[in-house]
This record gives structure tokens, sequence and C-alpha cells, in this order.
């Protein structure tokens, strides 16, 4: 029988999730306490993601600040931005729970570059689905998605965090991770993907509010963002397949809410 040490940490979170979630928490907090609205705004004019930016319409074209560099740093830094803290502190939550196994299994370094991927896939997403648009879309949601997407090829697997029978393992975190046609065969990940996809498009297509939110959900981003995951998952694991492991709203004007991912 082995017994726990009794200073193991009761919460062993890896650092570069608890850094991310810092993050997000300190940027909404110098949203809410320090920037004027005026500034809040000139923030998302700034980093939120507007897909009316890459309208070539003269009009249009060019009417954001920042330029080309903009136009390329707000396909990653929407992704740092939220519209309320209810919205950061799901978006925390969640990064919470599928983050943690994918950082774990990363490492620091894969870990970052892969939130940034991801974030890029489901701003690509929304770019497609909603061409012109000026509404900004705020939110880490899109790369906590492909962080679900990763999470799902291995986690069911034997000697993963969610097999029941062999729970027990030292490592679960580096089990090896299911070819992807075996992983879209497996009856527990279509169950979790039925429900997955199920509420996205139940709150984009109905337009449901989200426990009392005002934003429209940008689920598209959310799709991209997973659909991203699932696909780039196996460039980023480190364990080859099959081996072992060693055991508040705001708006740029007064009538345009940010889409939340």
């Amino acid at each position: 029988m082995v017994l726990k040490s009794a200073s193991e940490p009761i919460f062993n979170v890896p650092p570069v999730v608890a850094t991310t979630v810092a993050v997000l928490v300190l940027v909404q907090a110098a949203q809410d306490f320090v920037l004027s609205e005026s500034a809040d705004s000139a923030l998302l004019a700034w980093f939120a993601f507007i897909p009316a930016r890459y309208d070539p319409t003269p009009l249009v074209h060019g009417a954001y600040p920042g330029g080309l560099a903009a136009d390329a740093w707000t396909f990653l830094t929407y992704a740092l931005l939220h519209g309320s803290w209810l919205h950061v502190g799901l978006n925390a939550v969640w990064l919470l729970a599928f983050g943690t196994p994918i950082a774990r299994r990363f490492g620091a370094i894969r870990f970052s570059i892969f939130f940034a991927v991801t974030a890029v896939a489901g701003a690509l997403a929304h770019l497609v689905t909603h061409p012109g648009d000026q509404v900004p879309m705020v939110g880490a949601s899109a790369a906590i998605s492909g962080f679900m997407a990763g999470a799902i090829r291995f986690v069911f697997q034997p000697g993963g965090p969610l097999d029941l029978w062999h729970g027990s393992d030292a490592m679960p975190d580096r089990a090896p991770a299911a070819p992807l046609s075996a992983t879209l065969r497996d009856p527990k990940v279509l169950a979790f993907l039925a429900i997955w996809f199920g509420l996205n498009l139940l709150f984009g297509i109905s337009s449901l509010p989200v426990l009392g939110g005002e934003q429209p959900v940008a689920w598209q981003a959310h799709l991209g963002g997973f659909l991203g995951g699932l696909l780039a998952f196996s460039a980023f694991d480190p364990i080859g397949p099959g081996s072992a492991p060693g055991r508040g709203t705001r708006s740029l004007s007064s009538d345009e809410s940010p889409r939340q991912n």
C-alpha cells in the first residue's frame, strides 16, 4: 500500500495552466477596474477579432487600428479578452478541467503553441461564417475546445484519466492516444461529441443566452477550435501511438456587444 505524502498539493494544476488562467483574470481586471469605457472600446478595436477587418471594401478596409500587424495578431489576442467576469470564470473552469491533462502530457511549450493554433482555428472558422461582421469576438473558448478535442484522444484509453478500470495508473495523462479513426468509433467519445456539439448548436442556432448573458455565442469558433485540436493533436503529442508510458458586457459602440466564445 502506498501512502500519499502529507505535503502533496490538493490542487495539482500545471504552472502553465495556472499562469494562463491568471493572465485571463488580470486582463479582465484591467478592463473592469483600470481602463475607462473609451479605452476599453479601443482595446477591443486593437485586440478583439473583427471579421470586418478583412473586408476588401474600401469603406471598411483599413477602418480599424493596427494595420496589417493587428490583422495578424487579433487571430490570437481575442482569446485573452472576455465579455464579463462570468464569461472569464466559465472559461477558467473549463481550462482547468481540459487544459490540465493536455499540459501534463505536452509540457508548457507545446501547450502554449497548441493554445495558439486552436485559437487561430477558431478565428478562421468565425471569419468564414461571419464575413464582414463588425461585431468583435472575444474569449478563450475556441482554444479550450481544442484542448477538449485533444483530451478525448487519450483520456478514455486504457490507463487514461477517465478509464475506470485502470484509474490507478501512476501516469494516466501519458496513456497512449488512440488513432483518430479509432477515437471517432469509441462509444464514449461519440456520446461526449453528441452532447458537446448538440449544446453548441442549441445555443448558437436558437440564440439562447448562456446563464443569463446577453452576448451572442460564437459557436462556429468553438467548432473550429475543436476540429483544429482534433486534427493537430498528433503533431504535438510527444508520446507515439501505441508506446507505453513510463507508468460585464463591452462594446465598440452602444449597440454592438462582442460575441463570446
